[in-house]
């Protein structure tokens, strides 16, 4: 089968989407798929056309931003020709885009299916407000012409607002997780680096620094958390500076950091690669989403943390919430609760001594072959659909 995949920032991009889509995109080639990534060259430093890890990627140059969005205008020619070329679509929503290359599904003939990752709220002002209305037409376009759309979580699609209005045509999917193998040895040396004192405990955070995250709920529950265990580190794990659309955002927050940094209570961990992470989340005592609104559907980071028995804080947001409502591991809090926040990481680190073992059929549920091999029964499905009518 011969896949497309079209999504506005793909990897090295760091977000829940691009690792979910590399994540799937990696599993289906080696399920033995021809796989072709449509994406934009974000920056013009990335190469217009790699293949990696079997997955042919092709960039498209960007011509000019509208806030997070990006303008191509050569990516329509592109875009019917692969589509053409290619027996199925995949398109990773929001996407300005999307509207354009479902509708060169549906004429086409191609089963075409949309994974919706979350809502779109753009930063202030007008530009940022004109995009977000131009990529809500066109998401809802595409969602008219699509065959079907997966997300996340049926509690996800039941409050979404884009997506409680395509419920005939929902999937339910969980997202693809995996993380490489890592030594003792290796997890050792991170908690050199990062955590020499090791007796501390470790808060985790795993994000984009970004508005949906909530970073400023954490930063208000530090004292009280402080007051019980003087000598707590957070580790952000992530992107922090020079974020398209969050500048803003951080340099409100970064003199606060900066205090908390200066008296080694935060340590930003930077960007870390696959291996990184692995070894990332056996260092930490508990991992904290306090996210604050519907942009943040899942967090894939959870499920990441809980096959390394670790509990997590989340947010009372739907799909948010599910993590920790499924697997029984972790706390859920009001969201924008730093006192709550607070109350749940002392709770949880009162209890960190005490090893937690995730069930058996965890890998199983998340691993992106068993994800891959859902989508190809979805699109076999909808192939089936388009032969009878």
């Amino acid at each position: 089968m011969k896949i497309l995949i079209v999504l506005t920032y793909y990897r090295p991009h760091t977000s829940g989407l691009t690792i979910y889509a590399e994540r799937l995109a990696k599993a289906m080639a080696r399920r033995g798929h021809t796989v072709t990534i449509l994406t934009s060259q974000y920056e013009k430093t990335l190469p217009l056309e790699i293949t990696q890890d079997g997955v042919r990627i092709i960039r498209v140059p960007v011509a000019f931003r509208l806030s997070k969005g990006v303008v191509m205008p050569s990516f329509g020619i592109k875009a019917s020709r692969l589509v053409r070329e290619h027996d199925v679509i995949q398109l990773h929503l929001p996407q300005f885009d999307a509207a354009g290359i479902a509708l060169r599904g549906k004429l086409h003939h191609k089963p075409t299916v949309i994974t919706y990752h979350c809502d779109l709220l753009m930063p202030p002002g007008p530009i940022s407000q004109l995009a977000n209305l131009a990529v809500k037409i066109a998401n809802n376009l595409a969602a008219i012409w699509t065959h079907r759309i997966v997300t996340y979580t049926q509690d996800y699609a039941e409050n979404s607002e884009y997506l409680k209005r395509y419920l005939s045509k929902l999937k339910v999917i969980p997202p693809p997780v995996e993380l490489p193998e890592v030594s003792n040895t290796e997890i050792g040396n991170f908690a050199k680096i990062y955590n020499p004192e090791n007796h501390r405990p470790v808060i985790g955070m795993a994000a984009r620094f970004a508005t949906e995250k909530g970073v400023e709920v954490l930063l208000d529950a530090m004292p009280e958390i402080l007051e019980k265990y003087p000598d707590a580190l957070v580790q952000f794990a992530g992107p922090y500076q020079n974020i398209i659309g969050e500048e803003a955002y951080f340099n409100r927050l970064k003199d606060i950091v900066k205090d908390y940094e200066t008296k080694a209570h935060w340590r930003y961990l930077g960007v870390l690669n696959p291996k990184e992470m692995a070894a990332f989340y056996p260092n930490i005592n508990l991992l904290v989403l306090p996210s604050l609104n519907s942009t943040e559907a899942f967090g894939l980071v959870q499920i990441e943390a809980m096959l390394n028995g670790v509990h997590c804080v989340a947010s009372d947001l739907p799909g948010v919430r599910q993590p920790v409502m499924r697997h029984g591991m972790g706390r859920i809090i009001p969201i924008g609760d730093s006192n709550a926040l607070a109350a749940a990481v002392i709770s949880i680190l009162a209890e960190r001594n005490r090893p937690i073992v995730p069930s058996a059929s965890f890998n199983e549920i998340y691993s992106p072959g068993s994800i891959a091999e859902k989508y190809e029964a979805l699109f076999e499905e909808i192939r089936k659909e388009l032969e009878v009518s």
